[in-house]
């Protein structure tokens, strides 16, 4: 009898250099926040202006998680992964010899497209070689993310400080260029076609929600996205530019984003375990609950420790949202299109942390402070888990429905 390949030794290893993959690739949808107060100081912007950079970065990762996706569901994914590291590294480049801000934020769009291979097609490549314990590799791998965004800002603070913005940039163009391409050949092996087609057959049988097709089901998972995410990138997204503003520097931004990363690390795994055990669904709503509540104590603490340890704790709130619903996908619909639905719902969270963390400069330009900006996190949030507590009484229902 053949050994199945699901969860297998190969399937471990194939994670382990997903991850290593990851946190080199992932890089570009976090240096553009450590370098924001940078391009404000040299190109004199408002802060919503210096946030176009991000956006732009996240314009093309949303795009390219749901593009990219359609690519590697019908080329695989060491040719997509492999040209566009290149394209990210020939943006970083680029940006880094131009001198009009721009065409530095309109090549950001490069930098997010590029970045985008690494995540949400990752995910979805890595959820087909799992079944048992598919929760956990989706949320490992989806922590590549997370540990990409905590460790490049503390290895790349004192070159900051030193040459600035565009000699990182040149430099992670370098790394790219000759570290991706190479790592990307290893993921050669296919999935075998008898797995694909049990796959397949997993995912006809799963009976999804309240009669809806996957494409509904898909659009319904978009817009919670975009609503957790909305709220998720204020803390992300304006936490250095927040350290600056109270008097701490831009280093100590940095160690906060990192910390809250790592604990979005610890998060992501333990949200992963509980996946296998509850089901996706579950574990989105608990994930989503808990950042809101971590929210509200963003607004009465402004101290040095107390920012540290708020920004921890946020971190361990959130850290297992995103790859929740990527589980939740693979659970409602066909393995075969796990590309298209997963960087579809993974595009959607993304549109909402580049809105997020462009209307959160907005409001504090408007305002003068992050204040009212997590008042309206935690409004979106309020949202999400109003739409994810629908999604979990209808399947419920749909499952009472299938045992009567």
């Amino acid at each position: 009898m053949q050994t199945s390949v699901l969860d297998s030794r190969y399937s471990w290893g194939r994670l382990a250099l997903s991850l290593l993959i990851g946190l080199i690739g992932n890089v570009g949808m976090w240096v553009v926040i450590m370098v924001m107060p940078d391009i404000q100081a040299e190109f004199d912007l408002e802060r919503a202006e210096a946030s176009y950079p991000y956006v732009w970065t996240m314009v093309g990762f949303a795009l390219g998680n749901y593009l990219i996706g359609l690519l590697v569901d019908r080329y695989g994914i060491v040719r997509v992964l492999s040209g566009m590291s290149l394209v990210m590294a020939a943006g970083f480049a680029l940006a880094a010899v131009t001198p009009t801000f721009f065409i530095v934020s309109v090549l950001h769009l490069l930098i997010g497209l590029g970045t985008a291979a690494s995540f949400g097609p990752l995910i979805a490549d890595i959820s087909l070689w799992f079944e048992r314990r598919r929760g956990i590799a989706i949320a490992i791998i989806a922590s590549a993310n997370y540990l990409s965004g905590a460790f490049w800002p503390v290895v790349l603070s004192g070159h900051l400080a030193s040459d600035g913005w565009r000699g990182v940039y040149m430099v992670l163009a370098l790394i790219i260029a000759v570290s991706v391409p190479p790592l990307t050949l290893l993921l050669r092996r296919r999935l075998p076609l008898s797995e694909m087609s049990a796959a397949v057959a997993q995912g006809a049988a799963a009976g999804g929600i309240g009669g809806l097709s996957p494409r509904q089901i898909a659009l319904i998972l978009g817009v919670a996205g975009i609503a957790c995410c909305v709220a998720m990138a204020m803390p992300q997204v304006h936490i250095v530019a927040l350290c600056v503003d109270l008097g701490f520097g831009p280093a100590v931004g940095a160690e906060m984003l990192s910390l809250m990363l790592l604990g979005g690390v610890a998060s992501r795994l333990i949200s992963g375990l509980l996946a296998d055990q509850l089901g996706g669904i579950p574990t989105l709503l608990i994930g989503s609950a808990l950042q809101m509540l971590a929210l509200f104590l963003y607004l009465p603490f402004d101290g040095l420790v107390s920012l540290y340890v708020v920004s921890t704790i946020f971190g361990l709130a959130q850290g297992g949202i995103v790859p929740s619903y990527a589980v939740i996908v693979r659970e409602l619909m066909p393995a075969k299109e796990a590309g298209r639905w997963v960087g579809f719902v993974m595009m959607s969270t993304i549109v909402g942390m580049a809105f997020g963390g462009w209307l959160s400069g907005v409001i504090y330009d408007i305002s003068g402070s992050y204040q009212l900006a997590f008042w309206n996190g935690i409004v979106w949030n309020l949202g999400n888990i109003f739409i994810i507590t629908y999604i979990f009484l209808s399947a419920r229902r749909e499952r009472q429905t299938a045992q009567a």
